[in-house]
C-alpha cells in the first residue's frame, strides 16, 4: 500500500513509501522535469536525511520525460565565482545522491539529457524504455556541463567517446545507451517502473551493509591505485564478513532457506 510523505518541495518532487522502498518522481511536467534549484533542493533533502526503515529508492520523473536538464528559463546570470559555487553545489547534491548509502535505480523515458544524465549517472541501477533520449547538448548553448558528467559519464563512455557526444552534440536511445553502459537495461514501452521498483525490492533484501560497502567502496576503489584498492577491498570485506548479518547469510545458505537480515 503506497502512503504518500509530505516534504517542503512537494510540488516539485513526490515521494511514495511502498514497504522498504521510497519511489520519488520529479514532477514538472510542463518543464519536461528539467532541473531548477528548487528541484535540486528537494533531491538533496531527502537524501541527506534519508526516512528509517527505508532499504531502496526509484527514482523517475513524469509525463513521458525523466529529466531534460538545466532549466535554462530560470537561468541566473551568474560571475566566475557563482558559477563555480553553483557548479560544487551540484557536485555536492550527486554525491549525496550517490553516496547516502541508499541504492537508487533510475526508470527512465523521455529526455535524460544534460543535467537529467548527470543526474541518472549518480545513480546505482539505470533502466530505460524505448522513448529515452541521452544527449549532452551543452556545446549547443555556449556552456560546458558542470554537474558531475566531467566525471561520472567521462568514466562510463570513456573520455574520447564522451569528448565526440558533447562536440556533435550526438543523441543515444535506450540501445545504444544500453551498449555503451548509461543504462543497464533496456525495456519496453512502460516497463521502467515497474522493472525499478522489482530491482528495487530485490536489491533491499540484501544485508544493508552490503548494499553500504557495494555503494561507498566500488567507485572509491576505481580512483585509486592497485594496491590501495586491494587493500581497501580487504577493509569492506573484514567489515562486513565479520558482522552479524554474515553469520545470519551463512547460516541461512547451510539450512537452504531465505536469510533474514536486520
Amino acid at each position: 500500500m503506497s502512503q504518500s510523505q509530505p516534504l517542503k518541495h512537494e510540488e516539485m518532487l513526490t515521494v511514495e513509501i511502498e514497504g522498504p522502498l521510497a519511489i520519488l518522481t520529479m514532477n514538472r511536467p510542463n518543464k519536461r522535469n528539467a532541473m531548477c534549484d528548487e528541484l535540486l533542493d528537494a533531491l538533496d533533502a531527502f537524501f541527506s536525511k534519508p526516512s528509517e526503515g527505508l532499504r531502496a529508492v526509484v527514482l523517475t520523473g513524469t509525463a513521458g520525460h525523466f529529466c531534460s536538464g538545466l532549466d535554462l528559463s530560470e537561468h541566473v546570470a551568474r560571475d566566475a565565482e557563482g558559477t563555480m559555487r553553483h557548479s560544487r553545489n551540484w557536485h555536492r547534491v550527486m554525491d549525496a545522491i550517490q553516496f547516502s548509502g541508499l541504492p537508487v535505480v533510475s526508470a527512465m523515458f523521455g529526455a535524460v539529457i544534460g543535467g537529467g544524465l548527470e543526474l541518472a549517472a549518480s545513480t546505482h541501477v539505470r533502466i530505460a524504455e524505448p522513448s529515452t533520449i541521452f544527449q549532452l547538448p551543452e556545446g549547443r548553448r555556449g556552456i560546458y556541463v558542470g554537474g558531475g558528467a566531467s566525471v561520472r559519464i567521462g568514466r562510463i563512455l570513456g573520455a574520447d567517446r564522451m569528448c565526440e557526444m558533447m562536440l556533435t552534440g550526438r543523441k543515444y536511445n535506450a540501445d545504444e545507451g544500453l551498449a555503451l553502459g548509461l543504462t543497464h537495461y533496456s525495456v519496453g514501452e512502460g516497463e521502467a517502473l515497474e522493472l525499478a521498483k522489482k530491482l528495487a525490492l530485490k536489491i533491499a533484501k540484501n544485508a544493508q551493509l552490503s548494499n553500504f560497502m557495494m555503494i561507498q567502496a566500488i567507485s572509491r576503489i576505481s580512483d585509486m591505485p592497485r594496491s590501495d584498492g586491494l587493500f581497501t577491498e580487504s577493509l569492506a570485506a573484514a567489515v562486513s564478513q565479520t558482522s552479524a548479518d554474515a553469520e545470519e547469510g551463512l547460516k541461512a545458505f547451510l539450512e537452504k532457506r531465505p536469510p533474514k537480515f536486520r
